[in-house]
């Protein structure tokens, strides 16, 4: 398996974290079925982050949410994009 981090569970959690930079090189390395994987797991990340409410008034742990969640979201997009340059 060539994904980064060993999973694609944790592959997922490091870029919402932001510990990890992704780009289309990212997905070079990448097979389709672990390319699957990985959409499938950064979409179950967005679920769980999306479905952590923190309080109104803690504007720090909002933004942290929020940034989280354009993480995931930019990388899914990368990936989209990806996939349909190279036909996978």
């Amino acid at each position: 398996m060539s994904i980064p981090g060993g999973s694609a569970f944790s592959y997922a959690r490091d870029i919402a974290e932001g510990y990890q930079v992704v780009t289309e090189r990212s997905f070079k390395s990448l097979t389709r079925p672990e390319m699957d994987q990985l959409s499938f797991e950064i979409d179950r990340a967005l679920r769980d982050i999306r479905a952590e409410q923190p309080a109104i008034d803690d504007l720090p742990e909002i933004k942290a949410k929020n940034r989280k969640i354009q993480r995931l979201n930019g990388a899914l997009m990368m990936m989209r994009t990806y996939r349909q340059k190279v036909k996978m």
